[in-house]
């Protein structure tokens, strides 16, 4: 008889862990890493500068916060805004601005839906979100956040940008494993920007061949004496 693998809290978090670098290295296109130590601890808390907070349920309940310091924050900001074409002018200064806590929370989105993704196929569950909540934090406040779980276990994981600022991640679930009873094929999520590419490729390519001159427009022209 072959032992069923057995999928933790920890499995879970990488998860997680490789959806926050998957997403914020393409947005910004600097490379987002994370420390392969991981911290347990008590409770979850959003810190200063600039955070955000996400609840989902479903399959498993649980709570993810991230924690970035002014520097890591305006630094991904930044970078995505000119990924986009943005120009200077335009990108705000401050993680105060509006525009810094409502870009960092579209990306926290794009995280959380990569991570559901990627449980809806991995694990055979499914599971649902809050819209994030991303707000920037007074140095002198510190916010609490707590949720309904039965025997909840959280986690803490540095991250680093290009740049070597830090930013956290915090998670708190209930404990919980997934047991794998048989084998099944994992369904990989379609990437939206390669699909969007791809089309963009092949609209591109029957433009110019449309474009190109034929034997029988060559025929036609000679005809004219042109």
């Amino acid at each position: 008889m072959t032992k069923n693998k057995v999928i933790s809290t920890e499995a879970i978090l990488s998860t997680l862990c490789n959806s926050v670098t998957e997403v914020l290295s393409s947005a910004s296109g600097n490379e987002i890493g994370y420390s392969a130590m991981v911290q347990k601890i008590t409770r979850t808390c959003m810190r200063p500068d600039i955070g955000c907070f996400v609840l989902f349920d479903g399959g498993f309940t649980g709570l993810v916060i991230t924690n970035f310091t002014s520097q890591a924050a305006m630094e991904i900001y930044g970078d995505y805004m000119r990924n986009m074409g943005m120009p200077e002018s335009e990108i705000a200064r401050s993680h105060l601005s509006d525009d810094v806590s409502n870009v960092m929370g579209e990306l926290m989105n794009q995280i959380v839906g990569d991570f559901t993704g990627k449980v809806r196929s991995q694990l055979h569950t499914s599971i649902t979100q809050n819209q994030p909540k991303m707000m920037a934090i007074n140095k002198q406040v510190q916010i609490s956040v707590d949720t309904n779980m039965d025997r909840p276990q959280a986690r803490r994981v540095t991250f680093t940008t290009g740049n070597q600022n830090i930013f956290y991640l915090e998670l708190a679930m209930d404990k919980t494993e997934f047991i794998k009873l048989h084998d099944f094929d994992i369904v990989e999520d379609e990437d939206p920007d390669t699909i969007i590419a791809a089309t963009k490729k092949q609209q591109e390519s029957k433009s110019a061949k449309a474009a190109e001159p034929t034997d029988l427009d060559d025929d036609f022209m000679a005809d004219l004496g042109l």
